[in-house]
């Protein structure tokens, strides 16, 4: 492509146009990101990616009356997974440039979110200018009521928002129910700044990514979507069980310390967070036995990974509040070393064959044994 021009692009990163308008993007030329606001504006009249639209248009629009080459296109994300959104944004752009031969862009944005993804045109397409869209409120709109509602209709913000909020007020009055009043402040807190802490590390946009890849089992039908939800409630009791072990432990009259909290979750739960581990890869290693079976030893080796991981913790945990005399604990300080050595040896040893494992599947594949498969459905495994 030897054409050359400037590129107007509206880019509506949280996809408004498709979750609310039903429009797939990208969404290329004049006619066609008319239609699309107007088809988001009679979906949702108060959204501001509409008139980003129609500021990307009358900019086109002004750009050809000067006799000047230009295009315009709407790019959108994902509503609920950022991360996947920007990598569909990157990839759609990639595919009008090469279809329009575009050599620089005006970007138009309807305020910061949607600029967060400027590096990633920049790095694709010289960018020129970039406009903000403003959209004028009357006075009445601009109340505090108003926008605290705007912000709660918001799915995105409602889940940030409120389900930190609801959990800790469902485990403040589960603690009360189950006579552990004292308990209820510690857990309350530790909940919420585990939360925000998972927040920070975007260990929501890892979650996001397993209920699509739960989501794409179900509907390929493959076996780790059963073994997907035996793990989630695998999950769900070694949580209850890891919270009951806590509050065993903060009952007594010996109080250990937030660390040793941890470690008595820890204690409780790791044997069930390991069971729900083995079945999640377990089912990984079965699909892709049955799919594509090239890379079936890297899927080979993550149960042994597993194992190895929670054995260890588990021994770690029992050698852990062994030393710290806690009262009603069943193992001594020399059980506890007895549990920590032979949890390394194990898992060490766990680890071991399943490295050796692979290394022997990995040669029989690479001489052409067991090799299934089409090309298409070599993906990989994920």
């Amino acid at each position: 492509m030897t054409a050359s021009g400037t590129l107007v692009l509206c880019v509506d990163r949280d996809d408004d146009i498709g979750f609310k308008a039903e429009i797939a993007s990208p969404v290329m030329g004049r006619e066609a990101c008319l239609a699309a606001a107007n088809a988001l504006a009679l979906r949702d009249p108060e959204d501001s990616d509409l008139n980003a639209i129609f500021q990307g248009v009358r900019i086109y629009d002004s750009l050809i009356a000067r006799g000047e080459t230009a295009y315009v296109a709407v790019l959108a994300g994902d509503h609920m997974q950022m991360l996947e959104g920007d990598r569909k944004i990157a990839s759609s752009l990639e595919d009008v440039i090469r279809t329009t031969g575009a050599t620089s862009c005006i970007l138009i944005s309807d305020g910061a979110e949607d600029e967060y993804v400027l590096p990633i045109i920049q790095s694709r397409i010289p960018v020129s200018s970039v406009q903000r869209v403003i959209v004028s409120q009357m006075p009445n709109l601009e109340s505090s009521y108003y926008t605290i509602k705007k912000l709660l209709d918001d799915p995105k913000v409602a889940r940030v928002l409120l389900v930190p909020l609801g959990l800790a007020m469902l485990l403040f009055a589960t603690a009360y129910l189950m006579g552990y009043p004292e308990g209820a402040t510690i857990i309350v807190v530790g909940v919420i700044g585990l939360y925000t802490l998972l927040k920070g590390f975007g260990v929501d946009e890892v979650f996001g990514s397993g209920m699509e890849t739960i989501r794409t089992s179900f509907t390929r039908g493959r076996i780790s979507f059963v073994t997907y939800i035996v793990a989630l409630l695998l999950v769900v009791v070694g949580v209850y069980l890891g919270f009951t072990s806590l509050l065993q432990y903060y009952s007594a009259a010996f109080s250990p310390g937030l660390f040793l909290y941890l470690v008595a979750f820890l204690y409780g739960a790791v044997g069930w967070f390991t069971a729900a581990g083995l079945i999640i890869v377990g089912g990984k290693a079965i699909d892709t036995y049955m799919t594509d079976r090239v890379n079936l030893p890297r899927a080979i080796v993550l149960p042994f990974f597993v194992g190895a991981i929670g054995v260890i913790a588990y021994g770690a945990s029992i050698y852990t509040l062994s030393l710290s005399n806690l009262a009603y604990f069943p193992f001594t300080q020399e059980q506890g070393g007895t549990y920590i050595i032979l949890s390394i040896v194990g898992g060490l040893f766990c680890a071991f064959f399943g490295v050796y494992l692979r290394s022997v599947l990995e040669k029989r594949i690479g001489g052409g044994e067991g090799v299934s498969g089409s090309p298409g459905e070599r993906s990989g495994f994920r």
